[in-house]
C-alpha cells in the first residue's frame, strides 16, 4: 500500500489545489506509483491495467494517480525513461569495448541480463507480456521512441566477429539476442527454475549454460 502519511487534525484543512494528493510524499509517492505500474504490468499487461487499477493497487485515490500521471501513456514514458532507458544501456555497454573476445562479451552479457531480473523481479515477466509478442505495448513505445540503434550496434559487431573467424558463420548475427534472451529470461522468468532431478540451478550456472550453448552448440569437443 501506497504510504500517504495522512494525519489526524483537529481543525479543518486548509483547501488544496483540486487533483493534489492529499499527504503524499512528492518524489517518494511517484516512485512508489511507478513501482506498483510495473508490478501491475507484468502481472496483468499494460494493456490490462488501467491507472484507476494502479490507485486501488497503491489505496490511494484515482485523483493522486492523476496528479503525478494524466495519462497511461505518460506513465508508460516515465516509466520507459527511467527504469528501461538504464537497462537498455547497461546491457549495450557490454558491446562498447572494441578490444573484447566474443566469448567474454557474450557472457558479461548474458551475465548482466541474469543480474537485471535478479535485482528487478518485474523483468522477467514484463519482457515476456510484452517485449516478445507483436502486440505488445512497450515494445510498441519503444520502437516509436528509439528504433533499434542499440540492437543494430550489437548486430554489427557479431557480424564482424564472424568475418573475423571468430563466431561461427552459420549464426545469423540479427537471432543472436533473441536467443540470449529466450534462453536466459524465459527459464528466470518462472518462479522456480529447476533443472534435472529439481535440482536448482543457480543464476551463475545458466549464465554459463547459455554462453556454453551459445559457442559450442551441443557438438561433443
Amino acid at each position: 500500500m501506497l504510504n500517504t502519511g495522512a494525519g489526524a487534525s483537529a481543525s479543518p484543512s486548509p483547501r488544496k489545489k483540486p487533483g493534489r494528493p492529499s499527504g503524499a510524499h512528492g518524489e517518494q509517492a511517484r516512485e512508489q506509483l511507478l513501482d506498483i505500474a510495473l508490478a501491475l504490468f507484468a502481472r496483468q499487461g499494460i494493456g490490462e491495467t488501467t491507472l484507476g487499477a494502479i490507485a486501488r493497487e497503491a489505496g490511494v485515490t484515482p485523483a493522486m494517480v492523476h496528479y503525478y500521471f494524466k495519462t497511461r501513456d505518460q506513465l508508460l514514458d516515465m516509466l520507459i525513461d527511467e527504469r528501461f532507458v538504464p537497462l537498455r544501456v547497461e546491457l549495450a555497454r557490454v558491446f562498447n569495448d572494441p578490444d573484447s573476445e566474443p566469448v567474454d562479451t557474450l557472457r558479461a552479457f548474458v551475465e548482466t541480463l541474469v543480474a537485471t531480473v535478479d535485482k528487478y523481479p518485474w523483468f522477467a515477466a514484463l519482457w515476456v507480456r510484452e517485449m516478445i509478442s507483436d502486440g505488445g505495448l512497450l515494445r510498441q513505445r519503444m520502437a516509436e521512441r528509439f528504433g533499434d540503434t542499440h540492437k543494430d550496434r550489437g548486430i554489427e559487431r557479431i557480424a564482424g566477429w564472424q568475418k573475423e573467424g571468430k563466431l561461427n558463420p552459420s549464426l545469423e548475427p540479427s537471432l543472436v539476442f533473441a536467443s540470449l534472451f529466450g534462453l536466459t529470461v524465459f527459464p528466470l522468468a518462472t518462479s522456480r527454475w529447476r533443472g534435472e532431478g529439481n535440482r536448482t540451478v543457480s543464476a551463475e550456472q545458466l549464465a554459463r549454460h547459455v554462453v556454453a550453448l551459445l559457442m559450442n552448440g551441443i557438438q561433443p569437443y
